[in-house]
C-alpha cells in the first residue's frame, strides 16, 4: 500500500500534558513513520507517514489529544512520502 504523509499542527492546551508521549505511542501503534515535536506558542507539530487509514486515525486523534489536553485547532498539510523518516519519535 502506498503511504502518505501529514504535517499536522495541533493548537491549545497540548504542551506539559504529556500530548507527545500519547502521540508517539498512538503512532506506534497504527504503525506509522514520523515524529512529534513542540513549537513555540504553546503548538505542537506531529509529522505521521505511513498507510492512509492510519494516517488518517492518527489525525482524528489529535483532534482529542491526551487525557489532560484540550485541543483548540487542528490543521493538516499533505506531503510527499519522506523516505529519510523511521520509528515514530519525540523530537526536541
Amino acid at each position: 500500500m502506498d503511504e502518505v504523509k501529514a504535517t499536522v499542527l495541533i493548537k491549545g492546551k497540548v504542551q506539559g500534558v504529556f500530548f507527545r508521549a500519547h502521540t508517539q505511542e498512538t503512532a506506534r501503534e497504527l504503525g506509522l513513520k514520523g515524529y512529534v515535536r513542540n513549537l513555540p506558542l504553546r503548538r505542537v507539530e506531529a509529522v505521521f507517514q505511513g498507510p492512509r487509514p492510519q494516517v488518517e486515525q492518527a489525525i482524528a486523534w489529535c483532534h482529542r489529544g491526551s487525557p489532560a489536553a484540550f485541543v483548540s485547532g487542528v490543521e493538516v498539510s499533505w506531503g510527499d512520502p519522506d523516505p529519510l523518516l523511521g520509528e515514530f519519535e519525540i523530537r526536541y
